[in-house]
């Protein structure tokens, strides 16, 4: 989308979110964020009333649109999918929206960050347990542990451009698993 096309507001949260992600939180102020919209301060303190509260509406928004976006490859359709699907997960999410990624993985030890990964992530755990129990393995719960535990250090390391080899990362979980 052209930039010129954006609402003012829609230009505010652009840019907080390159500069967050790229310069941190706390080192990124409303003033930059303004010069980089090319709106006035006040109007970041019109629309969000604060930083914390523009920073609450990147990460809720952001969330929202991943489960608008990934509705069905988070519906359980059989085992072997399912798990598949997580594990091909963090790629593709990195790959649509590389700064709220790299934006989650800066802010993943705030408490506010954190929880809004936690309530994403929260539903998916029983699931992934079920999916195991129907595959026969013998302990599920700690397979699904793992399995979390792996998905949330790949798409850290993909936010962050950490990793090269991701796909064949996730190509190997989906053969340990015999998914293929």
């Amino acid at each position: 989308m052209k930039s010129s096309l954006l609402s003012r507001k829609e230009k505010i949260l652009e840019a907080a979110l390159v500069l967050f992600a790229k310069n941190g939180y706390a080192d990124t102020s409303t003033k930059e964020i303004a010069a980089n919209a090319g709106v006035s301060e006040a109007l970041i303190f019109k629309h969000f009333g604060n930083k914390d509260a523009l920073l609450a509406h990147l990460i809720k928004s952001g969330y929202r649109r991943v489960l608008q976006h990934h509705r069905g490859m988070m519906t359980y359709k059989n085992a072997k999918d399912f798990i598949r699907n997580m594990i091909f997960l963090p790629s593709k999410l990195v790959a649509e929206e590389p700064m709220f990624w790299k934006l989650q993985e800066r802010l993943s030890h705030i408490p506010f960050s954190k929880s809004q990964h936690e309530q994403f992530m929260k539903p998916v755990h029983p699931i992934i347990i079920r999916a195991f129990k129907e595959l026969g393995y013998a302990n599920p719960e700690i397979e699904a542990q793992l399995l979390l535990l792996v998905i949330d250090m790949l798409w850290k390391k993909e936010a962050c451009g950490d990793i090269e080899n991701s796909l064949d990362l996730a190509l190997l979980l989906e053969e340990k698993y015999n998914l293929i």
